[in-house]
């Protein structure tokens, strides 16, 4: 492993201790029960007043809720390319690496997303069609997160999307800034949880970055 994958590699790993880290403060620092249904909320101040400041905007969720099918789809898009190298070249191995490293590193993020759905940290600071649910981290923002920067990370290193490269890494960026910024104003997360959902997939997208990139340059 060459030194800038290297680094990339000690990135990835420092935010996962970070999001390690952020998820036992939320357990220990300023826990009030300020949730709905007097749900105890960590850095309990701050969520409050942050939550206060921006509102619920229903509509706003509603749209961000939908529009996360977007990196679900990317995901499939990426499964039937594995499939099609798979029967057309009849041999898993021949499949390229970082194709399936792709398949495993999604299995991880949907891993973590199923088990904080299980596991609530947070609750939503309001009712979802009168339900409480599980609020941290933002599995939207996760999920967005995690899956487009290696849509872009593809569409950098396949020559056969070259001339998309400039509008697809475009589209992908502001999709993912109008989809964060989108899910924290909405009122349906309290702040802490986005901000644990961005340090999860960008650890978890720094590893997945630096093992494709190695495969790559031994592939050259």
């Amino acid at each position: 492993m060459k030194k800038k994958e290297r680094n990339t590699l000690i990135r990835g790993t420092g935010l996962l201790t970070a999001f390690a880290v952020w998820t036992l403060l939320i357990q220990t620092v300023d826990v009030q029960p300020a949730g709905v249904k007097g749900t105890d909320i960590g850095f309990a101040g701050l969520n409050t007043w942050f939550h206060q400041l921006t509102g619920v905007h229903m509509n706003l969720y509603v749209v961000t809720d939908w529009l996360g099918l977007v990196p679900v789809f990317v995901c499939m898009v990426f499964a039937v390319l594995g499939l099609c190298q798979l029967i057309r070249r009849k041999s898993l191995l021949k499949v390229d690496p970082d194709i399936l490293l792709l398949g495993v590193y999604y299995i991880v993020v949907i891993g973590c997303y199923l088990a904080f759905e299980m596991i609530p940290i947070n609750y939503r600071p309001i009712l979802i069609e009168g339900r409480m649910e599980a609020s941290y981290p933002s599995s939207t923002t996760l999920l967005v997160l995690a899956v487009m920067p290696t849509l872009v990370w593809q569409v950098r290193n396949r020559a056969g999307l070259a001339k998309y490269r400039h509008p697809l890494c475009f589209a992908a960026a502001m999709f993912s800034v109008f989809m964060v910024v989108g899910r924290l104003i909405s009122g349906v997360h309290w702040l802490t949880d986005i901000v644990g959902a961005v340090l999860l997939s960008g650890g978890l997208y720094g590893i997945y970055k630096a093992g494709a990139e190695t495969w790559r340059k031994e592939e050259v």
